[in-house]
């Protein structure tokens, strides 16, 4: 399938406005549960819920500067949250009660289950081969096929 420049663009846009305004929005929720909210005696789930804060905010930097370093940066947060959310997603079905109310749980249902779309997308939208050109990262095997001509 060959998407248009400007769709993959458009996509990327959505990605860097998206993932900050989730940070903001899982940020304000960990930071409440850990500072101010009464009565948390459990600090498992604010704290999941705090580190997925740090990674979509971390990740919105390969979004927007393209560089080879952030283009790595953000596919590595991008793993972490995929393999994060369905992690914790799987633990709150099979037991609600062995970690909490997180980002992440339910494969982040408070959410519109954006943690679990968004760092997927994110991750075809970064190893899509125009955009790692864009990034100036290029793979392996097309470093190979580039040092023959």
């Amino acid at each position: 399938m060959r998407l248009s420049p400007q769709v993959i663009r458009a996509i990327g846009q959505i990605l860097a406005v998206s993932y900050p305004l989730l940070a903001l929005s899982t940020g304000a929720r960990g930071v409440y549960q850990l500072c101010c909210k009464p009565g948390v005696s459990d600090y498992l789930a604010p704290a999941i819920t705090t580190v997925a804060a740090a990674c979509y905010l971390l990740a919105t930097l390969g979004f927007v500067i393209r560089k080879p370093g952030t283009w790595r940066l953000a596919v590595g947060l991008l793993s972490f949250e995929t393999a994060g959310v369905l992690l914790v997603g799987t633990l709150t079905v099979l037991e609600p009660t062995a970690i909490g109310h997180t980002a992440w749980s339910y494969f982040g249902k408070d959410y519109g289950f954006l943690p679990l779309l968004q760092p997927i997308l994110g991750l075809v939208w970064l190893l899509w081969r125009e955009n790692r050109e864009a990034y100036g990262v290029v793979s392996g095997r097309a470093a190979g096929a580039e040092g023959k001509h």
